[in-house]
Order: C-alpha cells, then sequence, then structure tokens
C-alpha cells in the first residue's frame, strides 16, 4: 500500500456526504495534481510573475521561463497554496483564477472538469477544508519521488475504481509487468544505451497514467544517467490523460508530448518514428464504433498503411495496437526500432487461414518482425485472471536471432503477494524477472523447458479442403458434365497441414510437394476416394504457445485407482452402517 495514497484517501473521506465514493475521484485527483504543481513551481514564482510582465507572448513566455528556471510550464497567477486561504469569502474564485493562469500546455484540470468542482465544493461548503488538508502536504519531487507518486496515484485510482464497482485495469500496468517489459525491450540494445549523452525515444499509444513511459526512462537512467528519453504518449480516458501529462510536467519533459485523443481514429504524431514503444491496450474491448473509420483508412492507405496487413474482429481490438506500434517503430535504414505490447492469448491463435488476424501474425512473422513472446502468470493484472503474454517486436533483430522467434514460458516465475489487490494476487519480484531476462539472453543455450526457439515458418499452415463422391443409390459416384466426380458436401472435411510437415523446410514453397506428402500418408489411407480441393486451400499463421511447453502427465497406475476406489467404498459403507444403527 502506498503511504501516500493513503494519507490522501483519508482526505477524500472529508467528502463523504455530498459525495459518493466513486465520485471522489473527480476532487482528489486533480487536486492531488495541482498541489504537485504547485511545490514544483513555488521556488520560481516571483521570477515567472516579473516575466509575464514583460511578455505578452505565451510562446514567448515559455521560453523565457525555461532559460530562466529550468521549468517547461509556468503560473502567472498571484495565487497559490501558500496565499489562497487568506481570502476566505474569495477563494473559489482564486482557485479559478490559479488554475487559468497556468502555461496554455497545462489543458490537464478541464480534462477533470474541474472549475464544475469548485463550485460544487464551495456549495457543500467542503471547499476551505479540502485545500487545507492538501495546503499540508509537500509534494515537490524532491520529498514524494516519481516513482512514490505513481505509486500513489495507483492506490488512489484502484481505491476510487473500486469504490465505483468498476476496474482499474483500463488505467493501471502492474509495475512488475511493466518493468519485465522494459527489461527486454531495452536487453538487445543495453551495450547502444551506455553510451554518453544519447538522445532516444520511446511511445506509448495507450499511455494511461503514464506509468510505461515514466518506468522505462527510469530504467534507462539507471544505467546512463547522462541519456536521455524523450517521451510521446497518447491517451483517450480523460482522467488518465490527466494524469499522464502533469506526471511528464513533473519531470520535466515537454508536455505538449502527451496527447488526449483515440489512437486508432485519432493517431497523433502522425510524422514520427521511435527508437522504442511500448502498450498495454485494452483486452476485449470493442472497437466497432471505429469500424468505419479504421477499415476507410486501411483501404485509402494502401499498401503501407497501417492497418494493411488485416483486421482483426470487431469484438477485440487488441490486434490493431499491435499494427500501430509496428508502423510507429524507426525504420531500419534509420537505426530500426523495438516494440513491447502486452496481449491475453486471444492474438496467438485466434482466426483460421486468411481470416484477419491469420493475415497479421502472417505478415508479422514473413516480415520477421517478432522478436520473443513471454507468458506472464496468471493473477498478475488488478482486473483480470487471465493469461497474459509479453510480445517484444523488432526489425533489425541482431544476426543470431534472424529468422526465428523466441517463445517462453514465464508463467511459473511469481511471488505470492501478502495482500490481494483485486484480481492481483502475485507478482514479479527482482529475481523472478531476472530469470526470465537470462532466459531471453541465453537465447538459443537457454533452458528447454521454458524456452523455445523456432523458425518463422513453424507457425505457418495450410488449410486444405478435402473432398470425396457424391453417391447414387447403387453406390456409385456421380459424375459431372466433366466426367468428374461430384463432391458430396455432407462429407466435406478440412485438415491443416504445418509448412513443416515429414521435416520440410521449404516453407511456403513447398506447398504443393508438402500437401501431397501429407495427404497420401494422412488422409487417403483412411478415405482412398478422398480429393483435394486445391482452389480452396488457403494459408494460415498461428502460434499455439501452449502446445510448446505441453508437458506430459502419465496417468496414475490401475492399482492405485482401485486401491482408492476401496478406501472410498469401505468409507461410505461405515457411514451406512452408522445410520442403519
Amino acid at each position: 500500500m502506498s503511504a501516500l495514497g493513503s494519507f490522501i484517501w483519508s482526505i477524500a473521506d472529508q467528502l463523504r456526504g455530498p459525495y459518493r465514493p466513486n465520485q471522489y475521484g473527480n476532487v482528489i485527483l486533480p487536486l492531488t495534481i495541482l498541489r504537485r504543481l504547485d511545490c514544483i513551481l513555488e521556488p520560481d514564482r516571483e521570477t515567472m510573475r516579473a516575466l509575464a510582465a514583460k511578455y505578452d507572448n505565451p510562446n514567448r513566455l515559455k521560453i523565457e521561463v525555461k532559460k530562466a528556471t529550468g521549468t517547461l510550464f509556468y503560473n502567472t497567477s498571484n495565487y497559490h497554496f501558500a496565499n489562497l486561504l487568506t481570502d476566505a469569502d474569495g477563494l473559489a474564485d482564486n482557485l479559478v483564477d490559479y488554475i487559468d493562469r497556468f502555461s496554455p500546455d497545462v489543458d490537464v484540470f478541464q480534462y477533470f472538469d474541474f472549475k464544475k468542482e469548485i463550485i460544487a465544493l464551495e456549495k457543500a461548503g467542503l471547499l476551505r477544508q479540502v485545500v487545507t488538508s492538501f495546503k499540508a502536504i509537500d509534494l515537490h519531487p524532491d520529498i514524494v519521488s516519481n516513482a512514490d507518486m505513481g505509486d500513489a496515484f495507483e492506490y488512489i485510482i484502484r481505491k476510487f475504481n473500486e469504490a465505483a464497482n468498476e476496474t482499474s485495469g483500463d488505467h493501471y500496468t502492474p509495475r512488475d509487468a511493466i518493468r519485465l517489459m522494459v527489461d527486454l525491450l531495452f536487453a538487445e540494445k543495453d551495450a547502444d544505451l551506455t553510451e554518453a549523452d544519447i538522445v532516444r525515444s520511446l511511445y506509448d499509444p495507450t499511455a494511461g497514467t503514464g506509468g510505461m513511459l515514466a518506468l522505462a526512462e527510469e530504467h534507462l537512467l539507471a544505467q546512463n544517467p547522462g541519456a536521455k528519453l524523450r517521451l510521446y504518449g497518447q491517451e483517450y480516458n480523460p482522467q488518465s490523460y490527466a494524469i499522464c501529462k502533469s506526471d511528464l510536467l513533473a519531470r520535466g519533459h515537454d508536455a505538449t508530448n502527451i496527447t488526449f485523443g483515440n489512437t486508432l481514429t485519432e493517431p497523433a504524431f502522425q510524422d514520427r518514428e521511435f527508437d522504442f514503444c511500448m502498450s498495454n491496450p485494452p483486452y476485449g474491448v470493442d472497437w466497432k464504433q471505429y469500424a468505419k473509420a479504421v477499415t476507410k483508412e486501411r483501404d485509402e492507405a494502401g499498401p503501407h498503411g497501417r492497418f494493411a496487413p488485416g483486421l482483426p474482429a470487431t469484438s477485440d481490438g487488441q490486434m490493431l495496437f499491435l499494427l500501430h506500434l509496428v508502423h510507429k517503430m524507426r525504420a531500419p535504414e534509420d537505426g530500426g526500432g523495438r516494440a513491447g505490447i502486452v496481449m491475453n492469448g486471444s492474438p496467438l491463435f485466434n482466426g483460421g487461414a486468411e481470416s484477419g488476424p491469420s493475415n497479421i501474425r502472417k505478415w508479422l512473422l514473413e516480415n520477421d518482425l517478432v522478436d520473443a513472446i513471454v507468458a506472464l502468470p496468471t493473477n498478475m493484472f488488478f482486473n483480470t485472471g487471465i493469461a497474459t503474454y509479453i510480445w517484444i517486436l523488432d526489425n533489425t533483430k541482431h544476426p543470431d536471432r534472424k529468422g526465428l522467434v523466441q517463445l517462453i514460458d514465464g508463467s511459473s516465475f511469481w511471488t505470492k503477494m501478502r495482500k490481494n489487490l483485486g484480481a492481483k494476487n502475485r507478482e514479479l519480484s527482482e529475481e523472478d524477472r531476472a530469470k526470465v531476462v537470462q532466459l531471453y539472453a541465453d537465447f538459443t543455450d537457454a533452458d528447454p523447458g521454458y524456452s523455445k526457439v523456432l523458425r518463422n515458418d513453424e507457425f505457418g499452415y495450410w488449410t486444405i479442403t478435402v473432398e470425396r463422391p457424391l453417391l447414387d443409390e447403387s453406390g456409385q459416384p456421380v459424375l459431372d458434365r466433366k466426367g468428374k466426380p461430384k463432391p458430396d458436401p455432407k462429407k466435406r472435411d478440412t485438415e491443416n497441414v504445418p509448412f513443416t510437415y515429414g521435416g520440410s523446410t521449404a516453407g511456403v514453397a513447398g506447398k504443393v510437394e508438402v500437401i501431397q506428402v501429407y495427404f497420401d500418408a494422412e488422409v487417403k489411407p483412411h478415405v482412398p476416394d478422398a480429393w483435394i480441393d486445391w482452389a480452396k486451400a488457403k494459408t494460415g499463421y498461428e502460434i499455439p504457445f501452449s502446445r510448446h511447453f505441453y508437458k506430459y502427465v502419465p496417468p496414475r497406475p490401475l492399482t492405485e485407482i482401485d486401491g482408492d476406489l476401496e478406501k472410498q467404498v469401505a468409507k461410505i459403507l461405515d457411514l451406512l452402517r452408522e445410520v442403519e444403527s
């Protein structure tokens, strides 16, 4: 539990009565942000006011403030937490003045509709009490680190959502899962990242409250304090956007790099590509309402558009974000890019041959973009206990990894939590993460019980249609005009033929030969009159993760089972005798 988050939640208790618990966040979150920004601005307040008197243009003022103070935002109001309470009758108006006089890029308070809450607090007679409570907290980054602030936001968002009977998974990815993804994302580039004064970019199209961006920066700075990671993100939830943007402001980042909007229909940074990309898109979320816009973009953008490889079912939009990430990775000729994305199991195998999901997997694998997929433990996330996976993508793979995909089963590397957080009762300790990262580093030398390295073509297959003749009353085949047997729709069947059947390494090139060998060995001996309808053959790709790590458990010996049954029968007979007596 976050001690700061718990303290802030105690302030929320002051709202009990006029506010319902599920409404507390509308007040507490913006005031927490305001107080943190207030603490950051405090040392330079007079300097900013003096510069504001000299420069009318907001852009010029921002430049001058940065020169004079190093701060990327400003506030020119005469009010702040230190003097807001001195004017008892004007508190509401003065607080509105304060939030109105931030630099234009600090738009976070409008996304909370905070002015409406100020009026509501004033009417309820709570405004002075709540502002007094926040005045007592020092939230300067020197006092409350960015990591502690993130933990506090995680705690209070979860508490508010529990009160509203909602899930926090839409807002927060557990930090242990993020840390593992960051470790894997940077693993192949660690040597490059130790260079002095390097500058890299990181992008999250589903930024949430900014946890991925923040932890990625912490990871890089821990390795190389002189490095610079430029952070970019987009978020469609108003409160999450406001928290993310204010967190980056507190870290000294350019707030204009965080944008509000729907990545699928209003993508920001259209002319930019990034060194690293990360995302935890919502699982199983319906995108029917965006389908018209997404399909139109796919049709108009042509073969190089972000959705050109295919579209998933409208019941689950995860793979749209997967395609978007690939589209935003820096081009190989410019140094290349890597991406990490957390998804549930369905993108591994959903959809048959030549369906949208299968075509997306085909495009990713045939273009050698999938570097590794890691299975996480179940019960890792706040709002779901289902299996989840980290995909690592790379468009400039290390020579040793070209043409290959590493599957890592990290599902057994977890530590039991002392207290459940929603559905989350397991976490990845530093030791757990280190085991997974070591498996990744060991690659072909890794323990085969936890790591498999497969060729891209080992995920491909052909779905063939097997026909059998329609028979007449005498049992003879019915022929068509060309004298060929007509197929019987009731006997029609399909078979999936792996590209690698019989040890073949020819992949797509060996299609006819491999299918024929399969048919002759697996089908013809059982149904001699069958034939292949070659016109209906389809190409598919799936990643049957669980199958590769299946461990056969032999059944118990019959003598052991018989012994157990005899014991149970004896117990039942004893109970019956007791009833009879």
